[in-house]
């Protein structure tokens, strides 16, 4: 049990080390790589497998028992995210692989390797850690490599958003340590589990002061109004592999961070309300952001901000169901936000950028790159039957069950957001993909036929890919709704989580 949840950790940096020796092997590289996380995806698989029925696994790092050893846990929720996480993870290395093979790419593929794959360690590490400072470790190998990846094949404009990316982080980071510090003081531990139970009997007061600091600690990496300032000049400007990660994961991550810590640790009625504020200022300033930007990585960097408001939508609701359509809607969100940014990486390859002032006819250059842009469009906005359909209808119905002028105020920013992001989407394809192509995207498609190789093949069909799994996400909406009810039981109870790390449980 010990091995197969340190795998997802492990096998990552080992690989990372693998792939930092064979950097004047490209080849090598990219199969050690792919191999590494191919085994990722297996362990992660086997996790899910092994925690359906609501089961909660552990280990003890260096065999000391919890709250003094290093606990790592895997519940439903961990498993379902590990898994979605790392075949995307998977699935954008392709992309990347065929854009170095294609030589399209003007990054450095013996330092991207090594990186994306510590990345993929404090991903992976963030999902699984069962203590405040192993979850604060995970986000900092995370972000390091974040840094590192944000500025390959550096530009002005790549630089300053680095710049402007590293020093949120870093604000966050230090609100973070002090979280942890003031926990620790007020608990004497930093294990979840453990502090869940003592907190139970600290002042109300101080529960809420540390229930908001987390969330503001959170809320800047997941880009939650008002902290989301940073990401729609950050993502945007990254290469594509780069920026279909971050839009995909490292908002979830944080995500799945105030979802665990506010279930877990800081539960409470006199929070939700600004929970619910936040979600419904989120919504809305996001998707109006959405509507002014003339190009089209800005549109869905903005999309992706309003559509972290569905999120904190079903926690603040508190409820099970609630709960149940936030992991659907994470899962879903992951997975359609990585597949719009690749096919933006396509568009840019057609014609060397995403202004939408210089974009028309792109269906009757690429029928395929327009099939590949209006599936995950269709399913961000929640048109059914798309998997944000199945998502927004387990959040709205969540949202009438809890009842209350508030939640129905968070239902009505829902539906609207729906609508204005339908609208946003609408504008994208009338003036990217529909009408006279201009001369200038005909050439560029023509150059690009012309050129068509193994790697461009390779892109496109990692592409193709990330947009066939959200199709085969609201087929398997039923399965998928039973496995997310399932974690939202044991977040509600905590009860499973606390025996199996406190308990010694595995």
């Amino acid at each position: 049990m010990s091995t197969l949840l340190a795998i997802p950790f492990l096998v990552p940096v080992l690989g990372a080390a693998a792939a930092l020796l064979l950097r004047s092997y490209r080849r090598g590289q990219q199969g050690v790589a792919v191999v590494t996380l191919a085994l990722v995806v297996l362990a992660s698989a086997e996790l899910v497998r092994r925690t359906a029925d609501g089961a909660v696994l552990t280990a003890q790092a260096g065999g000391w028992p919890a709250p003094l050893g290093i606990t790592i846990a895997a519940d439903p929720l961990t498993a379902l995210l590990l898994l979605v996480s790392s075949v995307v993870l998977l699935v954008v290395l392709l992309y990347a692989i065929g854009q170095d093979t294609a030589g399209l790419s003007r990054a450095t593929p013996a330092v991207f390797h090594p990186i994306y794959l510590v990345l993929t360690a404090g991903v992976c590490l963030s999902f699984l850690a069962g203590d405040l400072f192993n979850l604060f470790v995970g986000f900092e190998i995370m972000l390091t490599a974040s840094y590192a990846l944000i500025t390959q094949a550096p530009t002005r404009a790549r630089v300053r958003a680095s710049m402007i990316y590293t020093v949120v982080s870093l604000t966050s980071s230090i609100l973070f340590l002090t979280g942890i510090a003031l926990v620790y003081g007020a608990t004497g531990t930093v294990n979840l589990a453990d502090i869940a139970v003592r907190l139970g009997g600290a002042p109300d007061a101080l529960r809420a002061v540390l229930a908001l600091l987390f969330l503001v600690v959170f809320g800047i990496k997941a880009a939650i109004v008002p902290m989301h300032f940073w990401l729609p000049d950050s993502y945007p400007v990254a290469l594509t592999r780069i920026s279909a990660i971050f839009a995909a994961l490292l908002t979830k991550v944080a995500v799945y961070a105030v979802i665990r810590t506010q279930t877990l640790l800081f539960a409470r009625d006199d929070i939700s309300p600004v929970i619910m504020w936040l979600a419904i200022a989120t919504m809305i300033v996001g998707i109006l952001g959405a509507l002014v930007q003339d190009d089209v990585n800005r549109i869905m960097s903005f999309a992706l901000v309003s559509h972290i408001g569905f999120m904190l939508f079903g926690l603040a609701l508190g409820s099970a169901a609630g709960l149940a359509g936030v992991i659907v809607y994470l899962v879903h969100h992951i997975v359609v936000q990585a597949g719009l940014f690749l096919v933006n990486g396509l568009i840019r390859q057609y014609v060397g950028h995403t202004s939408l002032r210089a974009l028309r006819g792109l269906t009757a250059v690429s029928p395929v790159l327009a099939l590949f842009f209006f599936l995950p469009a269709m399913s961000l906005a929640g048109l059914p039957p798309m998997s944000g359909f199945v998502a927004k209808v387990a959040l709205f119905e969540a949202g009438a069950q809890a009842g209350g002028w508030l939640a129905w105020t968070g239902v009505a920013a829902g539906v609207a957001t729906s609508l204005l992001t339908l609208m946003a989407i609408f504008r994208v394809w009338v003036r990217a993909f529909w009408g006279v192509p201009l001369p200038d995207v005909v050439e560029a498609g023509e150059r690009l036929q012309g050129r068509r190789s193994g790697g461009a093949l390779l892109m496109a069909g990692a592409t193709g890919a990330m947009v066939a799994l959200g199709l085969a996400l609201a087929a398997a909406s039923g399965p998928l709704t039973a496995l997310a009810f399932t974690a939202a039981e044991d977040l509600v109870s905590g009860q499973a989580y606390l025996q199996a790390v406190l308990g010694g449980a595995s």
